[in-house]
């Protein structure tokens, strides 16, 4: 009985040697992606060329 105490003790104690590992675990690295900021000066620009072009239709019309 005492064989086999002692055997299931040292069988414990190895596998909770046998599992630690002493290099630091390997982790992917977090991929981190930035949104540009849209600006509104886009939606300026086109309404004032849509003014002009119809500022320059009312002027050739007349």
């Amino acid at each position: 009985m005492k064989k086999l105490a002692l055997a299931a003790a040292l069988a414990f104690v190895a596998t909770n040697v046998a599992a630690g590992n002493m290099e630091p675990p390997i982790v992917a690295p977090e991929i981190i992606v930035e949104e540009t900021a849209s600006s509104s000066a886009g939606g300026l620009v086109v309404a004032l060329l849509l003014l002009a072009v119809a500022a320059a239709a009312v002027i050739a019309s007349n």
